[in-house]
């Protein structure tokens, strides 16, 4: 067993089994680069109080400091499985270093502050670094907008034929749900306050305006810290119990999160449908599909398929912070070592989606023969047109929805193409319908280009 940051009062040593279930080491490891700042922070602001000698905080520091250094030249650390957390395991590595003088590290301080510290800063670094992935996914979107401006696709409701579209509008259409996301993710990462002071749960001796000011100076000392460039991000906050006990900001993180991989589901689910035989309106790069170990034509979608997937993950890990912490009493409670499994998951799980999207956006195939058949063989993409050229002909919109969907059915169950109809067929519905003036309005293109109240430019700009 490794050395406890706690046990004085007990008489017995803690059962094995007690130990292997309560230790959280195996995930909150990952906190260790913001531990560690933090412990140096606390280093200042226990000399500044006279806690310890500006020879024992010089001698703390640089033990800290090359364990933090050795943190970015890993990029990990290197943990002990024997010890409870990550901060008693930064603890211990410490006192090889500087001896007995690690016994005073503690004072004015608890875990259930340095944990909210760690995982805020833990946080505003991993949103960053989304936010910067949802750029280029979303800068994609834009490469195969452009390229593909001219396509124009079928476009759905209730997954059935509705209206002729622009594939560069549907493509714009997830850049502005990424937009979404991008600002939802950051709105929070600016709202998340880093805070010491607070104890367990009702402060400490030290007056709370120093941790302020510690915390601020040794983020412009240390510019990667937490990604975090803008010192006056980091307001301390006095509000102790609240402090310690709040979570609000990883339920808020995790439902950004489950939103953004629900958006990334949609796109995954179109592509996986739109790659169909059925379909083929789109073939996937052979570098970013997978194939069969029994039949070898198979090409299969499972980036995209593990893309819709990995939400129920998501959604999932929201759920167990959100029920974990609905019945706890002010104000730490041992059940909030939980919330970091499904934080932690929540943010590999669209860190590596929005990895992996890009390159896969930008080597899809769009099959316009195929797009431009399926366009050819449903007339009834048009038949909105065909309505708003009644209403031209000074006919009330219910009754021109009526003969066209009259018009419409007896296409489909006489096999006869609108197209194709005489002047003398089409009077049998309206003798409004001339054959020459309704065949210009059924081209793809003048469809597309006859709905003007969308603001292209604008989505454009975005």
């Amino acid at each position: 067993m490794a050395k406890k940051l706690w046990g004085g009062r007990f008489s017995k040593k803690t059962d094995p089994s007690v130990e292997k279930f309560t230790r959280s080491i195996e995930y909150d490891y990952k906190l260790a680069k913001y531990d560690i700042g933090g412990s140096i922070i606390h280093v200042d602001i226990l000399r500044k109080n006279d806690f310890i000698t500006p020879a024992e905080a010089k001698k703390l520091k640089n033990a800290l400091s090359k364990m933090n250094a050795q943190v970015k030249k890993d990029g990990k650390f290197h943990y002990d499985k024997r010890c409870e957390d990550i901060h008693t395991n930064i603890q211990n590595t410490l006192e090889k270093k500087v001896g007995d003088l690690v016994l005073k590290l503690h004072t004015a301080r608890s875990r259930n502050d340095q944990v909210v510290f760690a995982l805020k800063a833990l946080c505003k670094s991993e949103i960053r670094g989304i936010v910067q992935l949802c750029e280029k996914v979303s800068a994609a979107f834009k490469k195969a907008a452009k390229k593909n401006k001219n396509v124009v696709i079928p476009g759905y409701t209730h997954l059935q034929h509705a209206q002729l579209v622009n594939l560069s509008d549907y493509f714009k259409a997830y850049r502005l749900m990424l937009e979404r996301d991008v600002t939802r993710l950051g709105d929070l990462e600016k709202e998340i306050k880093l805070s010491l002071g607070s104890g367990a749960l009702s402060g400490t001796p030290i007056n709370f305006k120093m941790y302020g000011e510690a915390i601020e100076k040794f983020i412009k000392e240390n510019e990667d810290f937490a990604e975090n460039r803008d010192a006056a991000k980091t307001v301390t906050s006095p509000k102790s119990m609240d402090t310690v006990s709040d979570r609000d900001f990883v339920i808020e993180i995790l439902s950004a999160l489950a939103i953004l991989g629900m958006h990334l589901s949609r796109f995954a689910e179109d592509l996986i449908i739109w790659s169909t035989k059925e379909f083929s309106f789109v073939e996937l790069d052979d570098a970013f599909a997978t194939g069969s170990s029994l039949m070898p034509q198979k090409k299969n979608p499972d980036v995209l398929e593990l893309i819709r997937g990995y939400t129920g993950t998501l959604y999932g890990n929201l759920i167990s912070v959100l029920t974990m912490m609905k019945g706890l009493p002010l104000t730490y409670n041992r059940d909030m070592q939980l919330d970091k499994p499904p934080l932690f998951s929540s943010f590999e799980i669209i860190t590596k989606e929005l990895d992996v999207l890009p390159k896969l956006i930008e080597t899809m195939k769009w099959n316009r023969g195929n797009i431009a058949k399926t366009i050819e063989d449903d007339e009834s993409l048009y038949a909105t047109d065909l309505v708003y050229y009644l209403i031209d002909k000074d006919i009330p919109f219910k009754s021109a929805h009526d003969i066209v969907g009259k018009l419409v059915k007896f296409s489909s169950v006489t096999g006869r193409k609108i197209k194709d109809m005489k002047d003398r067929e089409l009077k049998k519905f309206s003798d409004k319908l001339k054959h020459s003036e309704i065949v210009k309005r059924m081209i793809p293109e003048v469809s597309v280009k006859s709905r003007i109240s969308v603001d292209r430019s604008e989505i454009e700009r975005k």
